[in-house]
């Protein structure tokens, strides 16, 4: 069955966002393979692929802007390392550190937030629960920084 038509310049000005020229094709490259998580990096790359000119800036704002209206979801999963969601429905992410790759653990954690007594005033707006993991029997980068050192035997005599 053919998938329907992109309406791109409808979701933008939905969004209240200018259709732009840029923003329309990024959008496009963004949504048109469904639910998934990218990095400016990677949509970069992307439109430089589709013969689609866009800086990197560029493509980092049209991101931020996204995100900041609502239309995707952005993820801080490492230092300096956003992560853009697709999906904007309440869910948790599992992050492979070995990989980088991160996807959606499901809507089965969504209990995790009614423990939450937030301070006077203020309300849960959403949980962003992002599970580390990595392959079991290796030891994390810290880990080893942390560990004692032997002393060396010439210092022991």
């Amino acid at each position: 069955m053919a998938r329907p038509p992109f309406k791109g310049r409808v979701l933008l000005e939905r969004y209240g966002l200018r259709a732009t020229r840029q923003r329309l094709g990024l959008a496009k490259l963004l949504f048109g393979k469904g639910d998934r998580h990218l990095t400016a990096d990677a949509l970069a790359s992307e439109a430089q692929a589709a013969r689609m000119p866009a800086s990197l800036a560029t493509v980092y704002n049209v991101l931020n802007l996204f995100a900041q209206v609502g239309l995707i979801r952005s993820l801080a999963i490492e230092g300096g390392k956003t992560v853009f969601d697709t999906n904007t429905t309440d869910h948790s992410h599992f992050f492979f550190e070995d990989t980088g790759v991160v996807s959606d653990i499901g809507p089965d954690v969504g209990g995790f937030a009614e423990g939450i007594v937030p301070p006077e005033g203020y309300e849960v707006s959403r949980v962003d629960l992002v599970v580390r993991l990595r392959p079991k029997g290796v030891a994390h980068a810290e880990e080893a920084r942390c560990r004692p050192v032997a002393p060396h035997a010439e210092a022991a005599e």
